[in-house]
């Protein structure tokens, strides 16, 4: 049995096919037994001197941060995603991608949601502002534009959000 293979413009060429079938050289009917890998990055010499340096850490996310307080306080309860879910009146799938991070939700869910734990919505804002101050103090070593204004101005520690 002969098979044909046609590349644009070309005439048509039996392929070998069977036992014995004669291939070019480098080619073979058997798979491979191992991957081809091929390096995202170059390889650095050795001796090369110290490696790139390490990104710095980013900010967190207020998406992250909110996620992460509703879990905890979730699990401190030791609640189910469902029975909160059930409870805020929001579903189980998106109270989950809210935990996780992976949905922006609006103030409204996000009452919701800290209803049903037994939280006001400002608690809620607290906590996550406590854990945003607790994550950025090691992330920010130089201080932020804005902090010789606060340092002399008011005593106020609050947050303002806007949507």
């Amino acid at each position: 049995m002969v098979h044909s293979v046609v590349s644009p413009g070309a005439e048509r060429r039996p392929l070998p096919v069977g036992r014995g079938a004669a291939y070019p050289e480098g080619v073979t009917h058997h798979a491979p037994r191992q991957a081809r890998v091929i390096p995202l990055r170059p390889a650095t010499a050795p001796g090369a001197g110290p490696g790139p340096e390490p990104a710095p850490q980013k900010e967190p996310l207020w998406r992250d941060v909110v996620g992460d307080v509703l879990r905890r306080e979730r699990q401190a309860q030791e609640r189910t995603l469902k029975d909160v879910a059930d409870e805020a009146r929001i579903s189980m799938p998106y109270l989950s991608e809210l935990e996780r991070g992976r949905k922006e939700a609006s103030s409204e869910v996000l009452a919701a949601a800290a209803r049903a734990l037994g939280l006001g919505l400002a608690d809620l804002l607290a906590l996550a502002q406590g854990e945003i101050v607790r994550r950025t103090a090691s992330v920010t070593s130089m201080p932020s534009p804005g902090a010789a204004r606060r340092a002399t101005t008011s005593s106020y520690d609050g947050m303002c959000l806007a949507a």
